[in-house]
């Protein structure tokens, strides 16, 4: 059984790009309902018990054969030593699209939980509602609840979002390709600097990490009263905090030409919509160019994010975008931006049995390609909140940006962020960092 992969999920294939989503636990876990747990998953998703193949000049998504199907692993060790490990471990070329490893720690009562899946076949809204889904699963075999079979009528493959686009005309496809075009020639962006590259790429051989800037409930509930009461979002204050950072890593006063690149989830935007449970790449993304100087207002720059996004999004050209994807290969600038300002909402946790606690819930984005020759590269933040504490990875490549860089950078964002915070409500305010 195979599917084919459209031009747009075709993209994926080369960026070697996975989701991390990982839990940190406490209490009692069921090794062996976990792991039936999972393979109920693969079995419902054949997404995550496939490989990607090559089909004459495309791709295509083939099942793997019994024995190669993907498997919960489990073993004893440190959770951080675990995190790190599986971060930074490939999901390889020609195996499976995902992967599950549970860490418990020698005393059975802290464990850590990772599922890797590949983003050719998930996005961050699909992957946090199949690792929910898997806990839910998890939690009615150890109550003893009943609990849906997959029905036996063979793969149900997730059509792709880009064949589910609504009817448009060729040449107004055509118009707004060549606008864009044209849009990214006129305003070229300026990238961040490496700090630890060689530059020729002969340099130490480089490790995913990732500086995390975490806020409490109660500065996440600030921080939104302050997008209220300025009418705009959160995902526009966290944009201009990245943007006022990262001119901050350039030289000189004056204004600067920089991009922000929001991706957009397309899901509730379709008729009929689509839920997350379909696992499948249901993104595209808006590019914008700002002009931003050393003393640009924060405040100032959150409404233009947030007023251009809005617009984009009314004028129905996500749809556009998402049909000119497949000239991102042959015009990369499309997508190129000088920061990466991803925006998953807020989203529950897993729920649960009693007696099982889940301590942390994360979501890191990780690729297996980085170039440190290329001296310079946007910068990457993922957004969650989880249970309503607003969370910022910041995943980058240490041959790339030195771990030194990437926390300073993370406590400059962390910086702005408590300064829209406190603008709600004064008083002490405190953020958590890992």
């Amino acid at each position: 059984m195979h599917r084919a992969l459209c031009p747009v999920e075709t993209l994926y294939v080369g960026q070697r790009s996975r989701a991390v989503l990982s839990c940190s636990l406490r209490g009692p876990v069921d090794a062996a309902a976990l792991s039936a747990a999972y393979d109920a998953m693969t079995e419902a998703h054949p997404g995550l018990r496939s490989r990607i193949a090559q089909d004459g000049t495309g791709h295509v998504l083939r099942l793997l054969d019994e024995d190669e199907r993907p498997r919960l692993t489990t073993r004893s060790g440190d959770g951080e030593e675990a995190y790190a490990t599986e971060l930074n471990r490939p999901l390889p070329v020609g195996g499976p699209l995902s992967r599950a490893v549970l860490v418990s720690a020698p005393d059975g009562e802290s464990h850590l939980f990772v599922l890797v899946i590949d983003h050719t076949v998930t996005d961050g809204h699909s992957s946090i509602a199949l690792h929910n889904a898997l806990w839910d699963r998890y939690r009615a075999l150890v109550e003893g609840e009943s609990a849906a079979e997959p029905a036996a009528t063979g793969p149900h493959w997730p059509e792709p979002i880009s064949r589910l686009l609504p009817p448009a005309d060729e040449s107004d496809t055509a118009k707004y390709l060549d606008s864009r075009l044209e849009d990214v020639r006129r305003h070229a962006v300026e990238l961040v600097p490496y700090d630890a590259a060689t530059g020729d790429g002969t340099g130490p051989q480089g490790r995913i990490e990732v500086h995390r800037l975490a806020l409490d409930a109660d500065l996440t509930a600030r921080l939104r009263r302050t997008a209220r009461d300025a009418g705009v979002s959160v995902h526009a204050l966290i944009a201009a905090a990245l943007l006022a950072a990262a001119r901050r890593r350039l030289d000189g006063d004056g204004p600067r030409t920089l991009g922000c690149l929001s991706p957009v989830d397309l899901r509730s935007r379709l008729t009929p919509p689509v839920p997350a449970t379909a696992l499948v790449p249901a993104v595209t993304t808006h590019l914008q160019t700002l002009d931003v100087a050393g003393d640009s207002e924060p405040l100032e720059l959150a409404r233009t994010v947030h007023g251009r996004l809005a617009d984009f999004l009314a004028r129905g050209d996500q749809f556009h975008e998402m049909r000119i994807t497949p000239e991102i290969p042959r015009t990369p600038t499309l997508q190129l931006a000088t920061v990466i300002a991803t925006n998953m909402g807020v989203v529950p946790g897993p729920r649960l049995p009693n007696g099982l606690r889940a301590v942390d819930v994360r979501l890191v984005p990780a690729r297996e390609q980085y170039f440190p020759q290329a001296g310079r590269s946007p910068v990457m933040a993922c957004v969650v909140s989880f249970e309503g504490r607003l969370s910022i990875e910041l995943p980058h490549f240490t041959a790339c940006f030195s771990p030194a860089f990437m926390r300073a950078f993370r406590d400059d964002v962390r910086a702005g962020l408590l300064r829209f915070a406190t603008a709600a409500e004064p008083g002490p305010a405190a953020a958590v960092t890992a």
